[in-house]
């Protein structure tokens, strides 16, 4: 008997914990509780001891994590409001933690600003102590020093005062004291001294100041009734620079002044007054504010912008009005109301007397001079009207750099309207000057890029021409300054020089290596691309470049052997492709310490981390170890700041993405956070496959295919393809469940029974529809031959560039059920001429020299450009179509769907096009992301699962009956 209860009470424990296991399909309606690791927010002490991080979600309120690492049972969550960004820093002696509390979560917005305000929590390590400050705005620890907090106080919006109060604590006495009326501060590197500038009511006060933390002593740097702005500390924290903006009535700008701040215990001020520089300063000009100003590396040199003055509009005396006339034009004027027609009620009559009273009849002021609104479009601009009204502002505020000189006290502008953009490179003893205004119109229509290079002594100011219409087919191209400042190293016609500055002399620094530095892969029409160098040595003795495979160590003197330093990347298919910067202050890649780089496999997708180590004879040795490679995404390594103390983080298509802590070795790594803590509640992807195929025109790729969750062998599945351009190195990657801005997300359709197939595509020049057809439609064949597939059931997703080959393939095949496409192009002929509205530029250099990959304009090829607009093959369409367009779109102009949507409506084709109004090229609206997620999943699911359609799709809504339909699906 006993034995038999035993049996019960055990079966009964087994089912509640079968029960407990059960997982679920996650919904659209579990995404707003939904919580996750933002991933920035995740930081470590320098000591390596602690981290913490932050729990975020779209509806709910975050929490910030507290752990010491190796210790979970030390873990702590503290509960900090709404954000999404949450604000976490520890104090340079891994003493204190300072995190930001928020207002709690509620779905009525604050739109008077005088809800609950932020608050600073503030804790020290290894103890219960935690103090709260109230309406905060921003914090920061004092650097190195790590003795004091300062907390600013937001303004109270009270007062003629644009400063507001700056709380200084003290973090062992626990004393606060008072800063008011404090618009900017910045402590030094080692925390020792605190800079600010304060502007009060009157501007009485007004000044730069610097507070001594040691002694508490404050010394006035300068005072006056002008506003002090732009501090900027050197980066030892030695010096700082500043401006002192004085204004001036006459011009629409103010005259500004620099101000360098050295030897901060008694503290020596320059002050650069440019209105009183008799010594060559041009009085039309101005010190601008636009530029922080800044220190050489030796406090000799101050550097800052200037521009020129713009004198103020004059105000027109104003005439004394003639009482008589005055009464006549009324009089006038109100027979003209008592006459007009429109006027048929005494609320119309009201209104067009309060025009009267305001100066107005018929929405015009009498005796205004009527101006047009217009714009004047010129074949010569060399940037479109519109890309000069997005560069406005920008414009406005350009400056041209200029240095002033200590020693000589002598000013000297570097550059001029002939050399737009100036680099100072390091150790400030030389410039590189470039500038494309000649090149500018034709950059704009064909994209083909080139620009103009100078060398700039700093010493004399003399400017020197390096290069005349230099080709600049990738960025990889572009001059690149050695860690020393006197050397630069650039592409050109396939192959890497170093042009060394003192002597003027120019070195092939890879004609002697047997490998091609150029990127055979990019299938844009530009010529000869580089592959972008890792970067320089510290010691500025070496370039390491990279020829998509491997890592070459090449001195750049020519006289000894580039060493290829993985040397098993082209042999196995691993590419090394870029290292881990563990040090923020570090100066180039300091070869006598190990260099960590991350490896990628190119056919399994596996990836890790190889370390590289350094030679006896200086640089590193041949011959990459690696410690880490699997079956996942690696990444993100980092190094605590004073300890040996590493972590890194992995993911995979089922498994959130996790931080883990291990040495310098890499090895026994812990998992020391918990991302998406609910994960394990909901069913994810069964698994993943590679599909390999060959593209019609003889490629071989890849396709990542991921199972559905549930997955039994055998069995088929419907089945979303998705792509852009080349996807399936995300085999491996955790979509966090979300409403994305294009209504996709990966593992929200897997987890509801969906295989996803994402193949990759290559591209031929004027071909970049019939590419997707000689990709992508192999690629589903060969993925159908799995077993996994539906061959009945498929349908095609895509968005902007994605949404364009969805378009397209459905005029192409009936291989799909159904297809979603997300703001495509559509008539490849009219998209040429018409304006990337988000930029102001043209689509012209896109369609010639990026992603439309034709040779020419439309009329040069125009067989190609028909041949590859979906519009121009519509009566071939069988396939449902939903398509994502919004009327602000900026990339893609909304017109191109309109054109497919017409088109289609006018054959009888079922297509359904989603607008949500005053959106752009992807949604951004919370709302909208919810909609448009829901409404792509319930398309997919009455087209490839046989689920009822829902009215919107089956019969369309009324707009009179829209807001009734959209109170009903709201959650």
């Amino acid at each position: 008997m006993h034995k038999r209860i035993l049996a019960f009470w055990v079966l009964c424990l087994w089912t509640s914990f079968a029960i407990a296991q059960e997982t679920k399909p996650i919904t659209w309606q579990d995404i707003p509780t939904w919580k996750y690791m933002q991933g920035s927010s995740f930081k470590v002490s320098p000591d390596g001891q602690w981290i913490a991080y932050g729990m975020v979600a779209l509806e709910d309120n975050a929490e910030v994590i507290l752990q010491k690492v190796g210790d979970p049972d030390s873990k702590k969550t503290f509960k900090i409001g709404h954000t999404s960004f949450p604000s976490i820093t520890f104090s340079d002696d891994s003493k204190w933690i300072a995190f930001k509390e928020y207002p709690a979560f509620s779905k009525k917005k604050d739109t008077n600003g005088k809800g609950p305000k932020d608050k600073l929590t503030l804790i020290k390590l290894g103890t219960e102590e935690k103090k709260t400050f109230e309406n905060v705005s921003s914090y920061s620890f004092n650097g190195e020093a790590a003795s004091h907090l300062a907390i600013n106080l937001p303004k109270d919006g009270n007062g003629e005062a644009k400063g507001s109060d700056l709380l200084i604590y003290h973090l062992n006495s626990e004393k606060t004291q008072n800063l008011g009326n404090v618009t900017e501060f910045s402590f030094n590197k080692a925390g020792t001294h605190l800079a600010y500038a304060v502007d009060a009511a009157n501007q009485s006060g007004n000044g730069l100041y610097l507070l001594s933390l040691a002694n508490n002593s404050i010394q006035i740097l300068d005072s006056d009734k002008a506003t002090y702005k732009s501090i900027n500390w050197t980066e030892k924290g030695q010096a700082f620079a500043a401006l002192k903006m004085v204004e001036d009535k006459k011009y629409k700008q103010s005259h500004g002044k620099v101000i360098g701040v050295k030897n901060l215990q008694n503290a020596q001020v320059t002050l650069y007054d440019a209105q009183k520089d008799s010594t060559g300063f041009d009085q039309s000009y101005t010190i601008s504010g636009n530029r922080r100003p800044m220190w050489s590396e030796d406090l000799t040199r101050l550097f800052y912008g200037v521009h020129s003055l713009v004198l103020a509009k004059k105000e027109e005396p104003k005439k004394e009005e003639n009482k008589d006339s005055v009464a006549v034009a009324e009089s006038a004027a109100m027979k003209k109301i008592m006459a007009d027609t429109t006027i048929k009620s005494i609320s119309d009559l009201q209104k067009a007397i309060a025009k009267l009273d305001s100066g107005k009849v018929n929405g015009k002021k009498e005796n205004d001079a009527d101006k047009p609104d217009m714009t004047i479009w010129h074949w010569n601009d060399s940037r479109l009207q519109s890309r000069q009204q997005v560069m406005e502002n920008q414009d406005k505020n350009y400056s041209f750099y200029a240095m002033y000189d200590l020693a000589s006290g002598k000013h000297q502008v570097l550059q001029d309207s002939s050399m737009k953009d100036l680099n100072i490179l390091p150790k400030e003893r030389y410039a590189l000057g470039s500038d494309d205004q000649s090149y500018e119109l034709d950059i704009n229509l064909d994209g083909q890029r080139y620009s103009d290079f100078y060398i700039v002594d700093l010493k004399t100011g003399e400017k020197k021409e390096l290069f005349t219409k230099f080709y600049l087919p990738s960025y990889a191209s572009i001059p690149r300054p050695s860690t020393d400042g006197t050397k630069l190293i650039y592409g050109e016609d396939g192959h890497f020089f170093v042009y060394d500055i003192p002597s003027g002399t120019t070195t092939n620094i890879t004609e002697k290596i047997p490998v091609t530095f150029v990127d055979v892969e990019d299938d844009h029409n530009v010529v000869k691309p580089m592959i972008s160098p890792l970067g320089w040595s510290s010691d500025s003795k070496y370039a390491l470049l990279r020829d998509g495979w491997d890592i070459w160590q090449v001195p750049v003197d020519s006289k000894g052997e580039a060493v290829n330093l993985t040397q098993n990347g082209r042999q196995n298919s691993i590419r090394y492709q870029y290292r881990f910067g563990l040090d923020p202050d570090e100066k180039g890649i300091d070869l006598s310490k190990p260099v960590y780089v991350r490896t990628y496999g190119e056919w399994d997708k596996k990836s890790g981390i190889a370390l590289l180590s350094p030679a006896k004879k200086g640089g590193l040795q041949a011959g990459a170890k690696s410690l880490i490679w699997e079956d996942a995404n690696i990444g993100g390594l980092t190094k605590a700041e004073n300890a040996e103390v590493y972590f890194f983080n992995k993911e995979t298509f089922n498994t959130p993405d996790q931080m883990y802590v291990t040495d310098a070795s890499l090895s026994s790594p812990k998992q020391i956070t918990e991302n998406a803590p609910d994960a394990s509640k909901y069913a994810w992807s069964a698994g993943t496959r590679l599909v390999n195929y060959v593209t019609d025109k003889g490629d071989s790729l890849q396709g990542a295919l991921f199972l559905p969750a549930g997955y039994v062998e055998g069995n088929k599945y419907p089945t979303v393809v998705y792509y852009y351009e080349k996807l399936s190195q995300t085999r491996h990657n955790w979509s966090n469940p979300g409403y994305s801005g294009t209504g996709w997300n990966p593992n929200m359709y897997t987890s509801n029974g969906f295989a996803v197939f994402i193949p990759d595509i290559v591209y031929k020049l004027d071909d970049p529809g019939m590419s997707a057809v000689w990709a992508v439609l192999p690629a589903v064949k060969a993925a159908i031959e799995t077993g996994v597939i539906d061959e009945d059931n498929i349908g095609i997703h895509g968005h902007s560039w994605g949404g364009y080959q969805t378009s397209f393939l459905i005029t192409q095949t009936d291989m799909f059920k159904a297809a979603a496409a997300g703001a495509p192009l559509t008539n490849m002929i009219s998209m040429y001429d018409l304006i990337y509205w988000n930029s102001g530029g043209g689509n012209m250099s896109i369609f010639e020299a990026s992603q439309g990959r034709f040779r020419g304009a439309p009329w040069e090829n125009w067989e190609a450009y028909e041949r590859n607009s979906p519009v121009y093959h519509v009566k071939n369409v069988t396939t449902p179509l939903l398509m994502l367009h919004n009327d602000k779109d900026g990339a893609v102009d909304f017109t191109q769907g309109i054109e497919y949507y017409s088109a289609l409506r006018r054959l009888k084709k079922p297509v359904v096009l989603m607008q949500y109004k005053g959106e752009n090229h992807g949604l951004s609206k919370l709302e909208n992301r919810k909609d448009y997620s829901v409404r792509m999943m319930e398309f997919f699911n009455h087209h490839l699962k046989g689920e009822a359609a829902p009215d919107w799709l089956a019969k369309g809504i009324d707009r009179i009956d829209m807001e009734e339909h959209l109170e009903k699906r709201a959650f």
